[in-house]
């Protein structure tokens, strides 16, 4: 071979395995929708579910709103923006507390004076650390400050504690369900009766299997929950949530999808896809009796954690779509 034909064959392979060839994969079809969803969960009852009750038929209808500044006007601006967007009030909102950043604040008060219902994410701290009693003082008055909401809450005390990047606060199963009793024990000394213990690990947690090492127990727990998201895999929600759903099935409890998202990288037709799949799969599972979405792209995420749908209209119209369902309006 002559010496230059051997200098484009040489540089084509290096350009090659720069580039990776055309290795690259290609977008995920999105999910079929002539397929049936499955139905898993089905448990008819009657629940074990706390104050908080599921209602009797559909399900309610959530969301995390992330506002533009974390401030009281902020958070009432951001869910006030979406619920005129989408035409109607949402009957609960998530709202995310540090383990000393008091609950009850001046816009859970307000959005309860407006007739929501609150889920309360609580990031409480090293599990050790509250088995030693360090932290009685601050969880015996965020119990006092739950208490004086009145209205029954849905509470989830350290949201998706199976996670690989919590595990040096949470150590173990074992120590994640002694500091769940160590604290609702507490709740039930100060007399805080108006809340309802939710569970919430990962999708993921299941689908490796750890999640359920973290369960405290059908005694313990009031409502079962997932955070479920398409977000590095474009995959049916029926799929991503698959063991959860084969596990919590089993359980006398309702489900809360805690958090549920479609990443923007999927792209405004495989996005609207996504999410009416989703809601045809929630009605196949009567078990599930709350959804919250999580409207944000998070700072400093990767575009796969990126859910916000306002500004995508394809897929905000499938959203807008299962909000107006009758069976999501209970």
């Amino acid at each position: 071979m002559r010496k230059g034909a051997v200098a484009v064959v040489l540089l084509s392979l290096l350009l090659a395995g720069c580039t990776g060839g055309d290795k690259r994969k290609p977008e995920p079809a999105p999910p079929d929708l002539k397929r049936p969803p499955a139905a898993v969960a089905v448990n008819p009852g009657p629940y074990e579910n706390g104050p908080f009750e599921p209602p009797e038929k559909g399900a309610y209808l959530g969301a995390w709103i992330k506002p533009d500044e974390l401030t009281h006007v902020g958070r009432l601006a951001a869910v006030g923006g979406l619920e005129e967007s989408l035409g109607r009030r949402l009957d609960f909102l998530n709202t995310y507390r540090r383990f000393d950043q008091m609950m009850g604040t001046p816009s859970d008060k307000e959005f309860l004076a407006q007739g929501a219902n609150l889920m309360i994410s609580w990031a409480t701290g090293d599990n050790r650390s509250i088995l030693a009693g360090d932290h009685d003082k601050l969880i015996r008055k965020q119990a006092r400050a739950v208490r004086r909401i009145k209205k029954p809450v849905m509470l989830r005390m350290r949201w998706e504690m199976d996670r690989p990047n919590l595990r040096a606060t949470m150590w173990s199963g074992a120590d994640y369900i002694e500091a769940w009793k160590y604290v609702r024990n507490i709740f039930r000394e100060e007399k805080t009766n108006n809340v309802s213990w939710v569970w919430c690990p990962t999708a993921e947690g299941f689908m490796r299997g750890e999640a359920p090492d973290f369960y405290p127990g059908d005694d313990q727990v009031d409502w079962t929950c997932v955070d479920v998201y398409a977000g590095a895999q474009f995959q049916p929600i029926g799929s991503l949530m698959g063991p959860f759903l084969d596990w919590a099935a089993k359980r006398p409890k309702p489900i809360v999808i805690g958090e549920f998202g479609v990443a923007k990288v999927w792209g405004s037709k495989g996005r609207a896809a996504w999410l009416a799949d989703a809601e045809r799969t929630f009605k196949a599972n009567p078990q599930i009796k709350a959804i919250a979405y999580f409207e944000s792209n998070p700072d400093r995420n990767k575009e796969n954690q990126h859910f916000q749908l306002t500004g995508d209209g394809p897929a905000f119209k499938a959203f807008h779509s299962m909000v107006k369902d009758p069976y999501f309006n209970p």
